[in-house]
């Protein structure tokens, strides 16, 4: 047994959402009760505590669309890179990486990401991974660093024809053979989905055999209309829009999650909304190569189920709650804009996306919840209520603020510092292996790959 507590509790529980002095109690990997510190303890006054010192304590995030394979791109330079669009960003520089990154490499990438994810409070990560240079085993790779953290994980591999159609086969049988492997996991800490790029980069032969290989209860992870590209590429060759294909597909199915959305229409959006399909949004991301500005807050209106993803620009959903903040406001032109709309993704959105691919409820402090909880080091300067916390979050707390991390009732990172683990042992591995790749870019042409 393990209790949380003398902190300002946030639960994301409508019935008793906030308490100036709460508790959690934890046995095992779930939640058995939520309420005033006295109350808690008074029930198990033989649990071993943590004490958050008056600081807040709340679920932990879900990130719903990630990009482990970007881990080490961070400060590196490739010569000739010079973009003038999107197209040339993932030539130049995504798709040169993963062209060029091994198994080894993806490994490492894991662990830095899911390691920085627990800093900033994520323990549910949602995954889309390319590396082309080696397909098969990639996504057990991951599987291992997120098992050895201790964090709950989705994983996909991003079926693409761009390398060729052998490769494309080898993406959806790693696809294929990790959905049914995850499947039979029981402690419902891992999940698999038929990863897929986009559009443009995939033939109606690959969507078909993606179709042949992907059981019924699972969906597709896919970026729709990121760019404008994207969409004139389907009007030009197959004469319909993007959304359209897809369903011809039967790829708009309740467990299929839609990345970006950026350039649909009304249409396009009723069709998503009757096959309540999902879509995650990714402010940063968008902005960063300027793709243009999502009609997400439309997504939300219609009653779409939609989500908040960082897309490898950050792995701190605050940073995209802030950013999906102030963006939407700009762009609409509106002051009022995303005041609700955001929140309402980052924390109720994404706890229902996990839901359709984890048992245990996510995202939520109540009874019979996965114990996924995070305490932050934050003492507000103004009053907090049940009718402010996430004014709160949004303008006086960040995810470095985070101070211990537990999922699934183990403490992952206690007071910053990591638990069960040879932290720096792994960051050296991963700096050795950023810099041979960093290495490989410049050895080899963005075509030749590894």
């Amino acid at each position: 047994m393990m209790i949380i507590g003398n902190g300002r509790l946030i639960t994301r529980d409508e019935t008793q959402p906030y308490f100036e002095d709460g508790a959690v109690a934890i046995e095992k990997n779930k939640i058995v009760m939520v309420g005033t510190t006295e109350q808690v303890m008074r029930a198990y006054p033989k649990a071993e505590r943590i004490d958050a010192d008056g600081n807040v304590i709340m679920p932990a995030f879900i990130n719903a669309h990630e990009h482990i394979y970007s881990a080490f791109a961070r400060g590196l330079s490739v010569k000739g890179y010079h973009p003038a669009g999107f197209l040339d960003i993932l030539e130049g520089m995504w798709w040169n990486i993963d062209r060029h990154l091994t198994l080894e490499q993806t490994r490492l990438s894991a662990y830095a990401t899911y390691l920085d994810s627990i800093r900033n409070g994520v323990t549910t990560v949602f995954d889309h991974h390319a590396s082309f240079c080696e397909i098969d085993g990639s996504l057990s790779a991951i599987e291992e660093a997120a098992g050895t953290l201790g964090v709950r994980t989705c994983l996909c591999y991003e079926v693409s024809d761009r390398d060729g159609m052998d490769k494309s086969r080898a993406a959806v049988m790693e696809n294929s053979r990790f959905i049914r492997h995850a499947l039979k996991e029981p402690d419902d800490m891992l999940a698999g989905m038929m990863g897929m790029h986009a559009s443009f980069t995939i033939s109606d032969q690959t969507m078909e055999l993606c179709a042949s290989e992907i059981p019924d209860e699972v969906g597709y992870h896919i970026h729709v209309a990121e760019g404008r590209y994207d969409l004139e590429h389907c009007q030009k060759t197959y004469g319909k829009r993007i959304v359209e294909r897809l369903k011809e597909f039967g790829i708009l199915r309740p467990a299929t999650l839609l990345a970006h959305c950026i350039y649909i229409n009304e249409e396009e959006m009723e069709l998503i909304r009757a096959a309540d399909t999902m879509v995650v949004h990714n402010p940063e991301s968008n902005m960063g190569n300027a793709c243009g500005c999502p009609p997400t807050m439309e997504l939300v209106h219609r009653g779409i189920l939609t989500g908040l993803g960082t897309d490898g620009y950050t792995h701190d959903m605050t940073e995209s709650y802030k950013v999906a903040n102030i963006l939407h406001k700009h762009h609409l032109k509106d002051p009022n804009a995303a005041w609700s709309e955001v929140p309402k993704m980052l924390f109720e959105g994404n706890a229902g996306i996990a839901g359709r691919y984890f048992k245990t409820p996510l995202g939520v402090l109540k009874e019979g919840a996965a114990a996924d909880v995070i305490i932050w080091d934050y003492d507000p300067l103004t009053p907090m209520d049940e009718t402010n916390i996430n004014g709160h979050i949004l303008f006086g707390m960040q995810g470095r603020s985070v101070r211990t991390t537990i999922c699934n009732g183990k403490v992952l990172m206690k007071d910053r510092e990591m638990t069960g683990i040879d932290e720096a042992k792994i960051m050296a591995d991963c700096r050795q292996a950023a810099k041979e790749l960093a290495a490989s870019l410049f050895d080899l042409s963005p075509a030749e790959g590894c």
